[in-house]
């Protein structure tokens, strides 16, 4: 039975929480990014302040065996900071059965790195590069049959579980996933997750009209799960950056140098074709800012979408093509927003990435609901310092398109069920 956080009774109860702590890293292991650790902290103090003391967990990048580079240590001094209280460190997440049991009320423990452990992932380490089918099976079934001891240890630490870790959430892995069935009347999201599901269901579920879509991004073939999915749920269907080349081509225009993707051009079309049937406005861009070379200071030069000049390579959307999509936007209820529309890094080319950005403060001041996410499209509302002027910014990129296509996430299905 799913509870929730704003109205359980944490009095005297230690909540073990999943969060997303994976930020990142300097030489000198300093944080450069601390929006994750900052997002989690309403669900930790929460907890703290209805007199229950909190068991932190979370990964930090991808180890494939006990790395200090990869140590949650370096965060600790950070976390306590931001928690307002000393956080308590457990150096291996496996052997933390003193200090969760001597927790008090208020208190506080991060556990060493998940990812320290096969187990949290449940897939095989230090296999031969030559090992034979069998025994994959077999290192498999090991780690399978282990991670429940893992999960197991992990629960025996805590009175209740909530999972507030969405960049997590598409993981069906030890501690987002399969924890969960230890506390089956004690489970909840926390906030940072109950916001995120939120923001996806006002979208996908119970958007008001008009709903448009802004999908860009290099490659058609990185999105087309999102596209198929979405385009049988808007009214207004973006399509930007690198992917709308392999739309232009497959409908027979001449893109030049630019990015594509020939065996997805069906693809392309069938969800052009899709569009059609069920009445919803494609856009693409009609002009694009171009470059003879992949470099900032390269000359541009602006050409029609369908006659761009052999040798030269689409870079960004042209004021026409931004002239177009603020009409659409600005007259849209609900907005999602997922991907850059020119090549977001290269500042000279970012111009049409940051617009959009502009454009949907601008419909969020009107009235209307904006969901960004995907790491280019936060950092452009953050550049422009419109994080705060646009409903909702996810902090799960590949949740976030999971979501979006459609499927259902295993850390969120695992607090529902």
């Amino acid at each position: 039975m799913q509870q929730f956080i704003d109205s359980y009774d944490f009095t005297g109860k230690k909540a073990i929480v999943r969060v997303d702590f994976n930020v990142p890293l300097n030489e000198n292991f300093e944080i450069t990014d601390d929006t994750r650790i900052r997002r989690a902290m309403p669900t930790l103090k929460k907890v703290l302040e209805k007199g229950g003391a909190v068991i932190i967990m979370s990964h930090l990048g991808r180890p494939k065996k006990v790395d200090p580079k990869f140590s949650l240590k370096h965060i600790v001094a950070r976390v306590s900071e931001c928690l307002g209280v000393p956080v308590k460190f457990a150096d291996d997440c496996m052997k933390a059965d003193e200090l969760a049991a001597a927790l008090k009320p208020g208190e506080a423990l991060l556990l060493e790195n998940l990812r320290y452990y096969a187990e949290e992932e449940g897939k095989p380490r230090g296999l031969a590069e030559d090992a034979t089918d069998e025994e994959k099976k077999a290192a498999k079934k090991v780690v399978k049959e282990s991670q429940k001891e893992f999960v197991k240890k992990l629960a025996s630490y805590a009175d209740c579980y909530i999972n507030d870790a969405f960049g997590t959430a598409h993981r069906a892995h030890a501690s987002t996933a399969l924890i969960a069935e230890y506390f089956p009347n004690d489970k909840m999201f926390g906030y940072l997750m109950e916001g995120e599901i939120k923001a996806i269901d006002n979208v996908l579920k119970n958007a008001q009209r008009p709903l448009t879509a802004i999908i860009g991004g290099s490659k058609v073939s990185s999105k087309l799960a999102v596209l198929k999915n979405l385009v049988g749920k808007v009214d207004n269907l973006i399509i930007g950056g690198g992917m709308g080349f392999t739309f232009v081509k497959a409908q027979g225009g001449h893109i030049g140098n630019s990015l594509h993707e020939d065996d997805l051009m069906p693809d392309a079309l069938e969800i052009l074709q899709i569009a059609k049937e069920k009445g919803v406005n494609v856009s693409l861009s009609v002009a694009t800012v171009a470059a003879q070379e992949f470099s900032n200071d390269a000359e541009r030069k602006v050409f029609d979408i369908y006659n761009i000049p052999d040798g030269w390579e689409g870079m960004d959307a042209s004021p026409a093509s931004l002239e177009i999509w603020k009409k659409i936007i600005l007259s849209s209820k609900t907005i999602l927003w997922n991907g850059p529309v020119g090549v977001f890094e290269l500042p000279n080319f970012a111009k049409g990435t940051l617009e959009i950005a502009e454009l949907l403060a601008q419909a969020t001041a009107d009235g209307a609901y904006t969901l960004v996410g995907g790491g280019d499209s936060v950092a452009a509302v953050t550049k422009m310092g419109y994080a705060d002027k646009v409903s909702y910014v996810s902090t799960g990129g590949g949740a976030m398109l999971e979501a979006i296509e459609g499927k259902v996430l295993p850390g969120i299905a695992a607090i529902q069920d």
